[in-house]
């Protein structure tokens, strides 16, 4: 008896060190680099180590600085194993060869492709593969007064007509702007409402072929739209900052922006107080708010949502199947934790645990929001505006992803040659066929 409790005891040891001997350690280079984010991701570290026996070192890298280190790493050949990244850094990864899309596709096919939101998934497709698994997004938000949209009888802003007619019965400066676009041109935010109006009005500077759209005819239509809303807002150079204030202030009839502002109309943030009231934690601006995702152009009726998409994409050299193992794991048992680091500018690509389930998006509408207050979504809006506001990531698109020309598009978002034009447009220095064509003309040149 006593030889056979040693051998039981040999072969649970013996069983042990195999179990010990096949843990590895994987590395993630992460954006999500505030130290609250850093702790979320090291509690989904911990919890795969705690059932796989797998150690995940993450790694904070500044998102200004991922691309340079990657390209060094990828030379040196030594690449961490899972690389966190933004969409503008899909195709120049896959493309130089950095990223594992087998490895990716088929994280994507094991967790279900019909779980998945299809906007940030094609966004990621490259010659028939998914060149980097989709882990959150948002999709820039037309942000108006329903309140008031519905006193005057007007349609929701879902179409250029619409902010038009809204635009002429609302415009009221200086008590009411009726919309607060920018002008500023050396900040990002100009080319973000600039490249969503564009994908409204069915219009992108480059061809399928990588060349540049030389057609003017859409191109037009978003110069004379920015002019109309231009005109509707305060002067000077504008911003993100001036849109967000005039909008919580009471002082703007519509704004586009991205959903980050959801926890701030809801009174959760000192730093951006709602000043509609004497409460700058009133609920109020929020209740009397609507949302649009998708709008449209002329000529393009279906219209299009401008997304922003974050991906975990798998290294050529990672080990391949512990960092697999850990993106299914992030994407699962430890999604709560992955969205619960912004839930207000991480909506859930994946909608649920299987096709036609919507159990993840449930569970981020109960996360908390805001900074010094918190609080879920789901307690200061509507489940219909909720799901309105998640359902935009299904269209959510960029310049050039339908075509596989998302590098080439990106370049030209960075030289934010439209910005130039459009500014000089709106002041009056040249007319629209001159702007037309010198936007086509500096894009050549590119």
């Amino acid at each position: 008896m006593k030889s056979l409790k040693l051998l039981a005891a040999g072969l649970m040891l013996s069983a042990s060190t195999v179990s010990m001997s096949l843990a590895d350690t994987i590395t993630m280079w992460t954006m999500e680099e505030q130290p609250d984010r850093m702790e979320a991701q090291e509690r989904i570290a911990a919890a795969f180590k705690a059932k796989t026996g797998h150690e995940v070192k993450v790694v904070p890298v500044s998102e200004k600085d991922i691309a340079t280190r990657a390209t060094a790493a990828f030379g040196a050949g030594d690449l961490p194993d899972v690389l966190n990244h933004t969409v503008q850094h899909l195709l120049p990864f896959a493309s130089a060869g950095m990223l594992d899309s087998g490895a990716a596709t088929e994280v994507v096919e094991n967790l279900g492709m019909g779980s998945f939101a299809s906007g940030p998934v094609n966004m990621a497709k490259s010659n028939g593969e998914i060149v980097s698994v989709p882990t959150d997004g948002w999709t820039q938000l037309v942000v108006y007064r329903a309140d008031k949209f519905a006193e005057m009888g007007l349609n929701p802003p879902k179409t250029f007509a619409d902010i038009e007619a809204a635009i002429a019965k609302l415009h009221n400066p200086p008590n009411m702007y009726g919309f607060v676009a920018a002008t500023k041109i050396d900040e990002t935010y100009m080319m973000q409402l600039i490249e969503h109006i564009s994908l409204a009005a069915g219009y992108s500077p480059v061809n399928a072929d990588g060349s540049i759209n030389e057609d003017t005819s859409k191109l037009k239509n978003v110069l004379t739209f920015y002019k109309t809303i231009s005109d509707a807002s305060p002067e000077g150079d504008l911003y993100w900052k001036q849109s967000r204030e005039l909008y919580l202030g009471g002082k703007a009839a519509m704004i586009i922006w991205s959903p980050s502002l959801l926890d701030e109309l809801g009174g959760l943030r000192d730093s951006a107080p709602v000043t509609i009231n004497d409460d700058p934690t009133s609920k109020a601006l929020a209740k009397d708010t609507g949302f649009v995702t998708v709008f449209s152009g002329p000529g393009n009726d279906a219209g299009a949502a401008y997304a922003d998409v974050r991906y975990l994409g798998i290294t050529n050299d990672a080990n391949t199947e512990v960092a697999q193992e850990f993106v299914e794991f992030a994407l699962s048992e430890g999604y709560g934790d992955w969205l619960g680091m912004a839930p207000e500018g991480k909506f859930p690509v994946r909608k649920g645990s299987a096709a036609g389930n919507t159990d993840y998006e449930v569970m981020w509408s109960g996360l908390n929001v805001g900074v010094d207050r918190k609080e879920p979504l789901g307690n200061i809006y509507p489940k219909a505006v909720i799901d309105d506001i998640v359902a935009g990531l299904s269209v959510g698109d960029r310049w050039g992803v339908a075509d596989g020309q998302l590098e080439t598009a990106s370049k030209l978002v960075n030289a934010r040659v439209m910005s130039q034009v459009i500014r000089k447009y709106i002041d009056g220095e040249i007319d629209l066929d001159a702007a037309a064509n010198e936007i086509v003309a500096k894009h050549k040149e590119l």
